[in-house]
């Protein structure tokens, strides 16, 4: 792996608390991930500021953001950014999206409407992007369902994931980079 390369390439992953972002970044990475998790506390639990009621078995929140390196070669390496989930943070996502090449929208079926606040901001921010339904063994959606429930365009791909697993998200990214090669082509 080189130390340097000739261009660094911004990539953000968003998405609604304990979507699997955290678990994104550490299954993909090629370097040991910086990662700013800290264990949630009772307390915060208690005043309403860590709801785990849809996610049970979650003990820890990403409190700035994770960060992981893919090297594409020889002159193109990936920055991987994963961004907290819990909207107490979500100050943080402008100074993530800065410079940003794209965006993963990564989505826990179970829950599409944590969904949407990630998209919005990446529309508004015209930041390009795709979805990847991380699963979770919830229930089934069609396609269309996803789409309609998110009111994403037809040219946004949708794919879905396991992040857990390394080849599952390479897989993500390289739909992401090749969505934006795309529109690239057709902005020129």
């Amino acid at each position: 792996m080189r130390s340097t390369a000739d261009n660094g390439l911004k990539i953000v992953i968003v998405g609604g608390f304990g979507a699997g972002k955290t678990t994104m970044v550490r299954s993909v990475s090629e370097i040991r991930p910086l990662n700013t998790e800290e264990t949630m506390t009772r307390a915060g639990e208690a005043a309403g500021v860590d709801d785990t009621a849809s996610v049970h078995t979650k003990t820890a929140t990403t409190v700035a953001f994770d960060f992981g390196r893919i090297t594409v070669d020889e002159r193109n390496v990936l920055y991987l950014f994963g961004a907290p989930g819990q909207e107490r943070f979500w100050f943080l996502w402008d100074r993530l999206f800065s410079g940003t090449l794209g965006a993963v929208v990564l989505v826990d079926t179970r829950r599409l409407s944590d969904s949407w606040y990630a998209i919005d901001r990446l529309e508004r921010h015209g930041t390009p992007f795709i979805v990847a339904c991380n699963d979770f063994g919830g229930p089934v959606h069609t396609e269309g369902q996803i789409r309609e429930a998110l009111d994403l365009p037809p040219d946004v791909p949708l794919v879905e994931c396991d992040a857990r697993d390394r080849s599952s998200s390479k897989y993500v990214l390289i739909t992401l980079l090749e969505h934006l090669q795309s529109l690239s082509r057709k902005a020129t």
